[in-house]
């Protein structure tokens, strides 16, 4: 049996087009974690994401350890997400402060993972790799609806230039933002990539008037 792989199975969710697109993104499985502040300078923020990718390693390497769960099949761990939004004093001001940013981090499951797997995650990490605190991870079920979404292609700091391309795609379309808040997938591994190179899928929901 071939390995799921995301890049390949699920490519509407995951390598959109740099221009903009409507998409209905179904209930997914995720870990999730929350933060707050400048990700750019929180050593807080590297060690949420560490929690994310140790639980879901833990998961996919379950077969190694003798375990099998029902359902599984052989796959790539899936890309690490952010959902961004502004704490309450961020919203009042007119400029963008990072210092306000409140976010959840998360990796998505697949539909075989269950909360007693998700504990059995918890308590392998917990034991074998104390370095890790996975306090605060959550196992969610996720719908985000319809949305628009488009692979932004550049810096972060660049990313509003895409969401501007996203905005004009909903007037032309009768589509209304539903809310503030974004989503933002990383498909380039940061630690890898030059920054006018990285790809990012931007997505936000929406409404249609």
């Amino acid at each position: 049996m071939s390995k799921f792989e995301w890049r390949k199975e699920l490519k509407e969710f995951y390598l959109p087009k740099k221009q903009p697109s409507k998409i209905e993104v179904p209930e997914m499985k995720f870990f999730t974690i929350e933060g707050k502040g400048n990700p750019n300078n929180s050593e807080q923020f590297n060690k949420n994401i560490k929690a994310l990718y140790s639980l879901s390693y833990a998961i996919r390497m379950m077969p190694k350890k003798g375990i099998v769960p029902d359902g599984y099949f052989e796959y790539t761990v899936f890309p690490l997400e952010g959902h961004w939004d502004l704490d309450e004093e961020g919203r009042k001001l007119d400029y963008l402060s990072k210092n306000h940013f409140v976010y959840k981090l998360m990796i998505r499951q697949p539909d075989f993972v269950t909360e007693e797997l998700f504990d059995y995650a918890i308590k392998s990490v917990e034991e074998k790799k104390k370095n890790i605190n996975v306090h605060g991870v959550k196992f969610e079920t996720i719908t985000e609806g319809l949305c628009v979404q488009a692979m932004h292609i550049g810096s972060y700091d660049e990313e509003p230039k895409t969401f501007q391309l996203m905005e004009e795609y909903c007037v032309e379309n009768n589509l209304r933002r539903a809310e503030k808040t974004h989503r933002e997938i990383y498909i380039s591994d940061v630690r890898k990539t030059a920054p006018e190179k990285l790809k990012t899928v931007l997505r936000f929901r929406v409404e249609e008037m």
